[in-house]
This record gives C-alpha cells, structure tokens and sequence, in this order.
C-alpha cells in the first residue's frame, strides 16, 4: 500500500472517529446514567446511529456499508464502551450477522440483506447460545428440517441480543443432529420475525442494562430454504466461528474501554479527593493503583490492535483475538474494582459511573467464550504453531 493510500484512509478514519466521539458526548454521555438505571432501552441513540452508518461500518460499501477496517471498528467500540457498553453490545450482534452473510453468503442473499443491513432496515444479531448450551456450540439442539421450499425449525435459544427490537438473525440450526462429527449437522439460517418465532422473556440482568437481551421459543417456524447462508448444509459451525473471532475482538475493544472508563473516573476523582490535608493522588498507595490501571490499558489496547489487524489481513487469529479477549477483559474486571477502591463509598453509589462500570465488567469474561476457554484456545494454538 502506497503511502498516500495510507494517509487517506488515515485520515477517513479520524474523521469517523471524531464523528462517534461528538455523537457520544451529546446523544450518549448525558443520558446513560438514567437510562441504564432505568434499565430503558435507548431508542432514540440506536436511531442516531442508523444515521451515522455504524451498523453497516464492515459492510463493504457495494452494499451502501461504510467499509471500515475491523481495526477501526475495535476503536469505535472502545470509544462507546467508556461511555455507556450497553450502546456497544447492540452494534456489536448486527455486526456480526452482516459479516457472516458478507462472507459466506450467496450473491443474491447478499444482493438482498447487506444494504438493508447496513441502513438497519433488518437489525438484529446471532441466535447461537441454548439454555444447555454455550460455548460448546456444537451441543445445540435447535432442528431444522427440510419441508419442500422451506425449513421448518423447533427449538429455544436464550441470552440473544437484540432479540426484542431487533427483526432479523443469524440462527445456528442442526441440519442433520445425527451425524457425526456434530459440527457437519449444524447449518447457519438468516431468520426474519415471522409466526413461531416467539421472543418469551426479558433476562434480568446484574449489569448490561438498556440492551435487549432475551429468551426466543421457536415452534414450526418457517425459514425459506434460500436463507440457508451459502446454500449448502452442514457449514454453519465454520461460518459462525469466523464472525467469533470478530465478537471476541469487539469484546476484547469493550474491555478496554470500560478499563479506560475506571482509569479516567479514578484519575479525576483521585486528584479532588483530600485525605489527611491533600488530594488522595498524592498518596503512595493511590498512585500504585493508578499506575498498574494504566499499564493495563496501554497493554489491553495493543493487543486488541494486533488481533483485529490480524484479522483485517484475513489470517488465523484465534490466538490473538483469545489473548486480547482474556487480558482486556480481565483488566477491566480489575480496573472496575480498583476503582471503586479509590472511590471508597462513592464508588459503591448509584450516583457514580464507577458502581455501573463494576456491574458491566463481569459479563466480558464470560460472554463470546470464557476466559477458561480463551487460555485453552492460546494454549493449543501455542503448541500447534510451534511443534518439537
């Protein structure tokens, strides 16, 4: 690439990047606080962001997506999730149901749903998790059977995003539950709302609040066979997994944020807050926390760079985008809770920022794949770039 190819896009980026940070400082940071005690779905900031195009940013822009780098995703996500993760989590299912037809679909499936999912016309996410299975994808019980021009699906996915006002999914079916191995049973529908597609239950939630997260109930739902993702059984598993190592770049990109989020929080209050006749900053002990929550953003941030470049150069990067998913939200677990140390009883306030950012924490290190897993993942991947 030459270097005034570089410093175009370069300088598209920045203005992307300083578009989201306008629009998170005057439709987002002033009502997050009341909308997530409320627990309130934010409408009006989803349809500022139809506008701004963010839920097309991976769409190629043949399809009227804006095209973007999954790098410069990653900072996009990162700048929403230090103001309120709840806004992240609703791009973030869409996203990864566009890149899945993107990339595997048919031409005339991505003729038909890209343009109108980068407009959000059809919005929406991935329906994989069941309420007996999550990580372990290829334990689903959800069919899918054959019915002349159509499937006709039966089963009970649970913990989906946007799965209340969304209208369109990306729904992990089994084919064939007989053969083996399992993962060439298992298929990948585009599912639109329609009768039998039954969204039974909110999910109450310790944090993540404001976003549809909910319980779907599928009884003789009917999916046009042509919404099989790229007209060929038994390749679902593969053509998710792709679009998981993207999730996992996405959530590695929100732990960094809300790490930054609990950094910035501390470093203001730290310096206005006086112990024994001067500011708390001042202390030995404040400044170690300070000092170790920074370090962990820096390095929080880098790896999730690298992950997301990898996958911008199209190669394997499950061990990259595990080691950045594992350590960003690891150090947001920690720098939420050092915040609200330094904080003291405000931070265990509802009036405080810090008292949410402790409350979001916790769903990174599980959602798109444990941290247990995520170690195993580096770990066999170590051994398998690396034999004796």
């Amino acid at each position: 690439m030459n270097i005034a190819v570089t410093a175009e896009r370069q300088s598209e980026e920045n203005m992307i990047l300083d578009a989201v940070d306008k629009f998170l400082e005057t439709d987002v940071r002033p009502y997050a606080h009341d909308l997530e005690a409320r627990d309130e779905y934010p409408a009006e900031i989803v349809e500022k962001m139809k506008a701004l195009g963010l839920f097309g940013c991976l769409i190629s822009p043949e399809y009227g997506g804006l095209g973007l780098s999954s790098t410069t995703y990653a900072k996009i996500i990162e700048r929403i999730s230090a103001v309120w993760m709840s806004v992240a989590g609703i791009v973030n299912s869409h996203v990864i149901m566009a890149s899945a037809v993107q990339r595997n679909g048919t031409e005339k499936q991505k003729a038909h749903y890209l343009p109108r999912f980068a407009t959000a016309e059809l919005r929406g996410g991935i329906a994989l998790t069941e309420p007996d299975c999550g990580t372990d994808l290829q334990a689903i019980r959800t069919t899918a059977k054959r019915d002349g021009d159509d499937y006709v699906v039966n089963g009970a996915k649970t913990w989906i995003t946007n799965s209340y006002y969304g209208n369109c999914f990306a729904l992990l079916v089994k084919t064939d539950p007989t053969t083996q191995p399992r993962h060439k049973g298992m298929s990948l529908l585009i599912a639109e709302k329609g009768p039998g597609f039954n969204v039974t239950r909110k999910l109450p939630k310790l944090g993540y609040l404001g976003i549809d997260t909910c319980e779907i109930f599928f009884e003789n739902y009917r999916v046009a066979a042509d919404r099989l993702v790229g007209g060929t059984e038994g390749r679902g598993l593969k053509q998710i997994l792709g679009g998981l190592e993207l999730g996992r770049i996405n959530v590695a990109a929100r732990g960094v944020g809300l790490a930054q989020a609990a950094l910035s929080e501390s470093v203001s209050y730290a310096q206005t807050r006086k112990t024994f006749g001067k500011p708390i900053c001042e202390h030995q002990a404040i400044q170690l926390k300070l000092a170790e929550m920074a370090t962990r953003v820096e390095a929080a941030r880098l790896l999730t760079y690298r992950a997301a470049e990898a996958f911008d150069r199209g190669d394997r990067c499950d061990m990259e985008a595990g080691m950045a998913k594992y350590f960003a939200t690891e150090a947001a677990i920690e720098n939420a809770t050092e915040a609200m140390r330094i904080h003291g009883a405000y931070g265990y306030s509802k009036e405080f920022n810090v008292e949410r950012l402790y409350r979001d924490a916790p769903l990174l290190v599980i959602g798109e794949g444990t941290n247990e897993m995520q170690r195993i993942i580096i770990a066999r991947q170590l051994i398998s770039r690396n034999p004796v």
